[in-house]
C-alpha cells in the first residue's frame, strides 16, 4: 500500500474507534464471532476479519515509530487476544461442522445443544476479553476513569 492509502486506512480506523470503549469492542467482536456462526460464510467472515484486522495494524505500525519493530502477532498472546482466538476458532470450526451436517442432510436439531452451548462460551469469552482489551487500552493509554460499565 502507497503511504497514502495507509494514512487513509489507520485515518477511517481511528475515527471508528475514537469513543469506544468495552461495550463497544464486544458488539464489534460479538458481531464477527456470531457471524462465524453461519455455515460456510462464518469461515469467509473469519478470513475477511483476520486479514482486515491485519491491514490496520500494518498501517498503524508503518505510522507510529514505537509499533515499527513490533510483529503484529504479538497481538496474540496477550489474554484478550487468545480469548479471542479460541471463540472465533470455536465459530468457525462449528461453521464448518454445520456445513458439513447439511451437505450430508443430517438432521440439524441434533446439532442445535451444542451449537448453542458454543454461542454462549464464544460470548462469554468476547465479553471477558473486552473487558481486559479496555483496561489495558486505559491502563496504557493512561486514562483517568477505567471503570467497568457494561
Amino acid at each position: 500500500m502507497s503511504g497514502s492509502e495507509v494514512n487513509d486506512l489507520k485515518n477511517r480506523f481511528m475515527n471508528q474507534i475514537k469513543d469506544i470503549d468495552q461495550t463497544g469492542i464486544f458488539i464489534n467482536n460479538a458481531k464477527i464471532g456470531l457471524g462465524m456462526f453461519v455455515p460456510l460464510l462464518g469461515v469467509g467472515l473469519g478470513i475477511f476479519s483476520g486479514f482486515s484486522t491485519g491491514m490496520v495494524f500494518n498501517a498503524i505500525a508503518a505510522t507510529s515509530a514505537n509499533l515499527n519493530d513490533i510483529s503484529p502477532l504479538l497481538i496474540l498472546v496477550t489474554p484478550f487476544g487468545l480469548m479471542e482466538i479460541v471463540a472465533y476458532g470455536l465459530a468457525i470450526s462449528r461453521s464448518g461442522m454445520l456445513f458439513y451436517s447439511l451437505l450430508k442432510r443430517k438432521y440439524w436439531r441434533e446439532y442445535l445443544l451444542s451449537t448453542l452451548v458454543e454461542i454462549g462460551v464464544v460470548v462469554i469469552l468476547l465479553l471477558s476479553g473486552a473487558i481486559i482489551e479496555w483496561e489495558m487500552i486505559a491502563r496504557l493509554n493512561g486514562l483517568s476513569d477505567t471503570r467497568i460499565s457494561i
